[in-house]
This record gives structure tokens, C-alpha cells and sequence, in this order.
């Protein structure tokens, strides 16, 4: 049985690092991209079961590529993160639900949380 795919795109180089070595650990295979515009082409030549995505990057913002992935995949499981528990980032993510966000996470994550959220919408995506 082949691993669930999970694509992040993040700009900071330590937290897709981080999220890769959490969710590589936790039997996942991990593709990712560092902006958005970078993601979406990875995501349109690679099956993807989930997207975790930074709101806040260079080239291709997270709004703008989670509405450019549910045009893609109207189907695809996203999880929006941002940094920082600051109403301005809290904004973002509550922005980034009504674009199709199905869940949201404030950074620093918190690992097991991350792999939990991630695992949730593999068994949404397999009850449909």
C-alpha cells in the first residue's frame, strides 16, 4: 500500500524541514515547495493526498494558492499554517477556511497535533 502524500509548501526552509522530517517519521511521503507558485506545479504533476501551506510567502501567498489548488482539485485536503498567534495571522487563517482550508494551525506546531490533523482528513478523503 503505497504512503499517503502530503505536499508543504512553506518559505522558511526550517519549518519545512521540520514538518518533513515529522510527517517522513510518521509514514508519510513528503513532497515540497518553497512558495506557492512552486507548489502548484509540483501538486499538478504529482498526486497529492494532502497540502499543508504557509499563508504568508514570496512569489504565490498561501490565499492565493489555496484557491488556485481548489480550482485544481476540487477535492484536495488543505491545511493552512501560519506564524504566530497575532489576530493578524489569526485573520489569515480564518481567510484561509473560507477559500477551502479544511483545517488551520498556528506555528510553532505542535508534532503530534500535526500528524493527527493530517491523519483526520486521510480517513474525511477515504469516506467520501
Amino acid at each position: 500500500m503505497p504512503r499517503p502524500r502530503v505536499l508543504v509548501i512553506d518559505d522558511e526552509i526550517l519549518v519545512r524541514s521540520m514538518v518533513l522530517d515529522i510527517l517522513d517519521e510518521a509514514g508519510f511521503d513528503v513532497i515540497e515547495a518553497a512558495n506557492g507558485r512552486e507548489g502548484l506545479d509540483l501538486f499538478a504533476g504529482n498526486p497529492t493526498d494532502v497540502v499543508i501551506t504557509d499563508i504568508l510567502m514570496p512569489e504565490m501567498e498561501g490565499l492565493e494558492t489555496i484557491a488556485a489548488l481548489r480550482k485544481l482539485s476540487p477535492d484536495v485536503k488543505i491545511i493552512a499554517i501560519s506564524g504566530g498567534g497575532s489576530a493578524k495571522y489569526m485573520e489569515f487563517l480564518k481567510i484561509s477556511e473560507s477559500l477551502g482550508a479544511m483545517r488551520t494551525l498556528a506555528k510553532p506546531l505542535d508534532a503530534d497535533h500535526l500528524v493527527q490533523e493530517v491523519n483526520t482528513l486521510l480517513q474525511t478523503a477515504v469516506s467520501h
